[in-house]
């Protein structure tokens, strides 16, 4: 019963065969089909060739520039690396877009995208290359000894003149001609210069702060408007961390004006304070204490050796003074404090160990009474009081 029907079966598959064949062979001579098959073969071999730059060009060149001792080629193809995979991308799509059968207003549009793509993509790398933590930077900052304030100022400038740049050509590209543009500029710049007058005094107040370096990125800095931590500086201000955390911005123009303490390049600091003991001690006592005073300065491995003054210098109206000027190795605020409790815990283990009392602000006040009718005088009585507590009257350290 089966070989009965087999050869009307053969012969049905064979008529559908035929008409899905010459169906294809239609689809294919179709003229919209060739285009979508050539874009879709045009963006699959720009597809390849983005993989296999990714995958062996790429790690050959950064095999290359490893060899080398210059750091600067390796930050070169770390810069372009991402703008040549994204030119690479929109060279497919520009070349699928190109073989479509376009009108020619179209395609002029398509190539000023391309050209316009193409310039914004290597001023980005242009733009990644001339950050302030690159590599260029580290080299010109060690070939040219400049300060890190300047380097991030001078990265800032470039990456402007990059951005300023790359518009300009754009621009030009688009066939808008730039030049009265600029010349309308020129016209106009007094009237901008007016408008712009704190600006201008602000950028001329950070080229003053760089060129003078009264400080860099990361010290420490007291004004009379600011004090903390430098970290950055830009065209109109700097900005400073205080030691609460919070980010205090400052004008350059007020900045440069103002008198600037910097901390951190202190290669000592300073403890200045009187030491002030009661009447009631001995002068051979008091000549002992300061003997034993200066002899712990000296000895003491924190204290800068340069400058120990230990002196008894004053009778005060309530206490005799020992003057003591001194400095600290360190110039670390933290240190410092800790190196300072240490000498004065020393100084009243001295004091302690000789019996030498620390005097308390006082005043003594003399009554004197006269009985006019007996002569007697009684005795006059002594009065003091203490004004204040504290062992040891101590100024602020510098």
């Amino acid at each position: 019963m089966g070989r009965i029907w087999q050869p009307a079966i053969d012969y049905m598959l064979k008529q559908y065969l035929n008409w899905g064949l010459n169906a294809i062979s239609d689809l294919i001579s179709h003229q919209l089909a060739r285009y979508v098959i050539g874009v879709l073969l045009i963006l699959a071999l720009f597809w390849i060739i983005n993989k296999l730059v990714k995958k062996y060009l790429f790690p050959w060149m950064e095999r290359l520039t490893g060899k080398s001792e210059n750091e600067m080629d390796d930050k070169l193809v770390a810069a372009f690396f991402r703008p040549i995979e994204w030119l690479i991308s929109l060279t497919g799509f520009f070349m699928a877009l190109r073989y479509l059968p376009l009108s020619p207003n179209t395609d002029q549009l398509i190539l000023d995208i391309y050209r316009s793509t193409t310039i914004a993509l290597i001023a980005w790398g242009f733009y990644a290359l001339a950050s302030g933590e690159s590599v260029l930077s580290r080299e010109i900052k060690e070939k040219f000894k400049i300060d890190d304030i300047l380097i991030a100022f001078l990265s800032k400038v470039v990456r402007f003149i990059i951005l300023a740049l790359a518009l300009v050509i754009i621009v030009q590209e688009w066939g808008y001609e730039v030049n009265g543009f600029i010349a309308g500029m020129g016209l106009g710049g007094l009237a901008f210069a007016l408008a712009a007058q704190d600006a201008l005094s602000n950028i001329f107040g950070g080229i003053v702060i760089i060129m003078e370096k009264p400080f860099s990125i990361g010290d420490w800095i007291v004004t009379p408007s600011v004090e903390g931590f430098v970290e950055d500086i830009n065209f109109r201000s700097t900005r400073v961390r205080a030691f609460d955390q919070s980010l205090i911005t400052v004008p350059n123009s007020t900045l440069a004006k103002e008198a600037i303490t910097n901390y951190t390049r202190m290669g000592k600091r300073r403890i200045r304070f009187y030491l002030r003991v009661t009447y009631d001690t001995p002068r051979i006592k008091l000549e002992h204490c300061v003997l034993r005073i200066r002899e712990m300065l000296n000895n003491h491995p924190d204290v800068h050796p340069e400058t120990i003054l230990v002196y008894f210098e004053q009778f005060n109206d309530s206490s005799l003074d020992i003057f003591m000027y001194f400095f600290t190795h360190t110039t670390v605020w933290k240190e410092y404090l800790a190196v300072r409790q240490d000498i004065n815990l020393k100084i009243m283990e001295i004091l302690e160990d000789m019996d030498i009392s620390v005097a308390f602000p006082s005043r003594s006040i003399y009554l004197e009474n006269t009985d006019t009718l007996t002569g007697v005088k009684e005795d006059s009585v002594e009065a003091s009081y203490p004004k204040e507590t504290g062992n040891l009257d101590s100024s602020r350290a510098e």
